[in-house]
C-alpha cells in the first residue's frame, strides 16, 4: 500500500512539475512569411530580443496565405506577413488584436541576360508585364497564395493581363516558396518576381540580373499582429505583445535597419511610435 501511495505521489508531483513548466514557458510561435526567414533577418534579430526579454521565439516560415491559415487555426501567437488586405481581413474577422506597420522593402522582376521580353531597365511594371505576355516570354510564378503571389496577381490585374490564359505554356506556376521558384526560374531562363531581400540573399543567381525595379507599385509593406486570445485561448498574448512592442520600439526598429547582406540593407523600418 505504501509503495502504491509513493508511486501515486510521484506521478502527481511529475504532473504538477510538467504543468508548472508549461505555465512558466517563456516562448512564443511566430507565423511568418518566408522572406523574413530566408533573408536571415530572424537569425540576426531574435538573439537580441531574447537577450533583452528572455523570451524565445520559434518561427514557422511559410507563405503569407498559409501563415494566416495557421494563425486562424490557433497555431501561433504572432503573425508577421506582407499582404495588407489579407491582414486587415484577419483583423476584421476577429483573429487579430491590432495590425501594425513594421518595415518595408520592394519587389523586383529578375530575368536572364537575353531579356526575351526586352524589359531590362524599365521602371514601369505594368508595361513590363504586358510585354512579357505579348512576347510569351516564360514567367515563373510562385502560385502558392503567398504575399508575393498575391501581389503578383494584383499587378497582372492592374496591367490588364490574365496570365492564366498562358498557364502551362509561357506562364509556369511552381506552387513553391520563393527560393525554390527562383531556382526554377534560373533553370528555365524565366522571369521571376521576388522580394529584394530574398534576391540579395539568394545564392544561385547564375547570370540573372534585375530587369524591373523602382515602380512605386512594387512597394512591399510588412505588418505584425498579435493573435486574439478571444479566438484562441492558447495564445500567449502577453509574451506575443512583448515581442511586437520590442519590434516597434527604437531598439527593434534600429535592429531591423542595421541588418545587411553584402553591404545592402534588406528591410527599412517604418513603424509608428506606440502611444
Amino acid at each position: 500500500m505504501r509503495k502504491m501511495l509513493l508511486a501515486a505521489t510521484a506521478i502527481a508531483v511529475a504532473g504538477f512539475a510538467s504543468t508548472s513548466a508549461m505555465s512558466d514557458d517563456k516562448s512564443i510561435i511566430v507565423q511568418s512569411t518566408t522572406s523574413t526567414a530566408n533573408s536571415g533577418l530572424y537569425d540576426y534579430l531574435l538573439p537580441k530580443f531574447k537577450k533583452s526579454s528572455e523570451i524565445a521565439v520559434r518561427v514557422v516560415a511559410v507563405g503569407t496565405g498559409q501563415a494566416i491559415k495557421n494563425a486562424k487555426n490557433c497555431d501561433g501567437d504572432v503573425l508577421l506577413v506582407h499582404a495588407k488586405p489579407s491582414e486587415q481581413k484577419f483583423i476584421d474577422e476577429g483573429y487579430g488584436v491590432k495590425r501594425f506597420d513594421l518595415m518595408y522593402n520592394d519587389f523586383i522582376i529578375v530575368g536572364p541576360p537575353s531579356d526575351p521580353a526586352g524589359i531590362a531597365g524599365t521602371k514601369d511594371i505594368a508595361a513590363a508585364l504586358k510585354e512579357i505576355a505579348e512576347q510569351r516570354a516564360v514567367f515563373a510564378s510562385r502560385g502558392d497564395d503567398s504575399g508575393t503571389h498575391k501581389k503578383e496577381k494584383a499587378l497582372w490585374n492592374s496591367a490588364g493581363v490574365d496570365p492564366q490564359a498562358g498557364s502551362g505554356k509561357w506562364y509556369r506556376e511552381t506552387g513553391s516558396g520563393m527560393g525554390a521558384t527562383l531556382n526554377v526560374g534560373v533553370g528555365m531562363g524565366a522571369y521571376v518576381m521576388t522580394d529584394r531581400a530574398t534576391w540579395i540573399s539568394f545564392k544561385n543567381k547564375g547570370d540573372f540580373k534585375i530587369a524591373v525595379q523602382g515602380d512605386k507599385a512594387l512597394f512591399n509593406q510588412y505588418g505584425v499582429i498579435v493573435v486574439n486570445k478571444d479566438k484562441c485561448d492558447n495564445v500567449k498574448s502577453g509574451l506575443g505583445q512583448s515581442f511586437v512592442n520590442w519590434l516597434l520600439s527604437p531598439e527593434g526598429q534600429n535592429t531591423i535597419s542595421t541588418y545587411k547582406r553584402d553591404g545592402q540593407q534588406l528591410f527599412f523600418p517604418n513603424a509608428q511610435p506606440l502611444g
